[in-house]
């Protein structure tokens, strides 16, 4: 039974994360200056509508679908106006890069002789010679490879100064120089014209956090699915699709598979829930074909609880960078769980005495976000023992879990994904800690947390393999639109207390 003290605490704790989250923003922004702090804000006003609502329903105040319009309008005006003043500052600040530029230039031309010394020395390409970074000893590039991946670093994007074997390949140790896309973008394609498709170069953080350049070839590139695989993964599928009709008849109060001459009775139910798994995997492939990166085949998690947990898809290809690897993570989750939502909210309006189903308004309880919607609509309906609702809400609901669970902030989950492209991978690291730890106490309470914690611990605790530019991080609007989607995943599966419930006057 949740007591009051769990209550208080489990409310401190969501305001304990909430502020922690925004800290952490605020703390990567501000060594941007103006621009970073800006950018900042923008992401907390496309929270605020949330946190204010969930903020005020902490404290027992619920606002009405009128409240919620006007949270909502408020912020983007607000994220409008930041909007317009993050570009102002941007170009005051592109106008200042140019001045120094200009200034450098001049003082390089008074200092010509120095530099055309220093050209000497790095050879009339521009580039550090062989010899700077070794004779290429233990690096298990063939030695005329090595010769020509050398050449392309210069004081201009990348000044190699040590060479190291690693794996298949080397790392090489220097200085970024310049805008790090540019540069990266500059080296990369440098190192296509001389090798062709034959070696990937990589753009990452060494363990000092220091900017490190790793060349590999191109044979270490993810392999595509294999036809046993590909026959998993289908019968994964027919098995998810006999599931989610199951789930169509267990709420509806039989076995589809004892009776399943009474297919066409499951059908919509069982349909709903396959349209919501379908909306999330062509989220993930619309902006995957975008982005020109291919996936394997999903392989769903079948179960008669909810239809599908979901689905686990992996990379075939190497992710260009971190901007990348969030919309493919993010649009899968955002698909299914806006249809799910648009779902929820339609079946909540359609629902009426004498709907077809009746669920107990404990129901209500299970979900802070469920159960505050179905206030704002139903109302004083919630009252009764008994609720009359439309099916829509009971499959808006299961796939707004479903979404919420691939949301979780671990491996190669969506939400790990996202955390992983919006705050690195030691981040992401931390986060998959935290969430096993965190599913591993709920278990004593819930068979599902434990469930999720053997999934994560055996199959998806490993994280992304590294983009080829890593350090490169998505814009602010990206980060805010991810905090947005972890803030709903934590909304979703988090259950109303009794004494929240009662003061909302759910259940009597």
């Amino acid at each position: 039974m949740i007591t009051a003290a769990s209550e208080a605490s489990a409310i401190t704790l969501m305001v304990l994360v909430t502020l922690g989250i925004l800290g952490w923003g605020f703390y990567r922004a501000k060594s941007f200056g103006k621009l970073g702090i800006l950018a900042w804000l923008q992401s907390v006003v496309l929270m605020l509508p949330w946190l204010l609502f969930f903020g005020l329903f902490a404290a027992g105040i619920y606002l009405n679908l009128v409240g919620i319009l006007f949270l909502v309008v408020g912020s983007t005006a607000l994220y409008v106006f930041l909007g317009n003043q993050l570009r102002s500052a941007s170009q005051d600040t592109v106008l200042q890069e140019r001045a120094t530029a200009m200034l450098k230039a001049r003082q390089a031309v008074n200092a010509e002789p120095a530099n055309q010394k220093a050209e000497g020395e790095l050879g009339s390409s521009g580039t550090e010679s062989t010899a700077s970074v070794g004779e290429g000893e233990g690096i298990p590039i063939p030695a005329t490879d090595l010769q020509a991946i050398q050449g392309i670093f210069g004081i201009d994007t990348f000044f190699a100064t040590e060479t190291i074997p690693y794996q298949d390949g080397a790392i090489f140790k220097g200085n970024l120089r310049g805008d790090v896309e540019a540069a990266y973008s500059r080296l990369a394609g440098s190192l296509e014209e001389r090798l062709g498709d034959r070696y990937r170069l990589f753009l990452v953080e060494n363990q000092d956090g220091r900017p490190v350049v790793i060349v590999l070839p191109s044979r270490n590139d993810p392999k595509p699915t294999t036809l046993p695989q590909k026959l998993l993964a289908l019968s994964l599928a027919i098995a998810t699709v006999a599931t989610c009709l199951e789930t169509g008849g267990i709420l509806l109060g039989f076995d589809f598979f004892s009776a399943p001459e009474r297919f066409r009775e499951v059908l919509p139910i069982g349909g709903g829930i396959l349209a919501v798994l379908a909306a999330h995997e062509i989220g993930h492939r619309v902006l995957a074909r975008r982005h020109q990166v291919r996936l394997s085949p999903p392989f769903f998690f079948p179960t008669s609880q909810l239809g599908s947990f979901g689905a686990l898809t992996r990379f075939e290809s190497i992710v260009p960078n971190r901007t990348v690897l969030f919309d493919v993570a993010f649009a899968g989750p955002a698909a299914g769980g806006l249809i799910s939502l648009l779902m929820l909210v339609m079946g909540l309006v359609l629902s009426h005495p004498g709907s077809l189903f009746q669920v107990p308004a404990d129901f209500f309880k299970g979900s802070i976000l469920v159960g505050t919607l179905a206030k704002v609509v139903l109302g004083s309906a919630l009252q009764n023992s008994l609720v009359d609702v439309h099916p829509l809400t009971v499959i808006g609901w299961l796939g707004l879990v479903v979404s919420a669970l691939n949301l979780m902030p671990a491996g190669q989950l969506d939400g790990g994904r996202i955390v992983q492209a919006i705050y690195g991978r030691k981040t992401a690291g931390r986060t998959t800690v935290a969430t096993l730890i965190l599913l591993a106490i709920a278990a004593f309470a819930n068979a599902l947390a434990l469930y999720w914690a053997i999934i994560i611990l055996f199959l998806q605790r490993d994280l992304e393999r590294p983009s080829l530019n890593e350090l490169s991080e998505p814009n602010d609007a990206r980060a805010g639109l991810g905090l947005l989607a972890l803030f709903l995943m934590i909304a979703t599966l988090l259950p109303l207390t009794p004494s929240l419930a009662g003061r909302l006057g759910i259940g009597g």
